[in-house]
């Protein structure tokens, strides 16, 4: 359904080891990067791209908003939950279990120095 998801950043360099520790856990390799931003994904895949607001006016998250990544597993969940306090993220909604969803669902939510909301998730049974 997506091509590809943009966050802006106003202070790449603050940014960048938050980006490349969540990237490195979900396994998502660098497309291509910049002095002020990065991709992330494959060529015909989706993509995420961090970066300045094009318009060159200060990036704001938006209220509502948030980008959900898929993982492998739930081992993988907690890892980017760990990895994105370790690198300037706040906690959003720690890893577990969210049956209200359904199940199988367990996600965890943080938010990157900018403030963009994310989510790790992974809906399998086992995992």
């Amino acid at each position: 359904m997506f091509s590809h998801v943009t966050l802006g950043t106003n202070d790449w360099p603050r940014a960048q080891s938050f980006w490349e520790a969540i990237m490195t856990v979900l396994a998502q390799p660098v497309l291509f990067e910049h002095e002020h931003g990065i991709a992330y994904g494959e060529p015909t895949g989706p993509k995420i791209f961090v970066g300045p607001a094009f318009d060159g006016q200060l990036a704001t998250s938006g209220n509502g908003t948030h980008v959900a990544f898929h993982a492998k597993d739930r081992a993988t969940v907690d890892a980017f939950h760990a990895a994105a306090l370790q690198h300037g993220g706040t906690d959003e909604g720690s890893p577990g279990l969210r049956p209200h969803y359904h199940p199988n669902y367990y996600g965890a939510y943080v938010r990157d120095p900018d403030g963009n909301k994310l989510q790790a998730v992974c809906h399998s049974k086992h995992g």
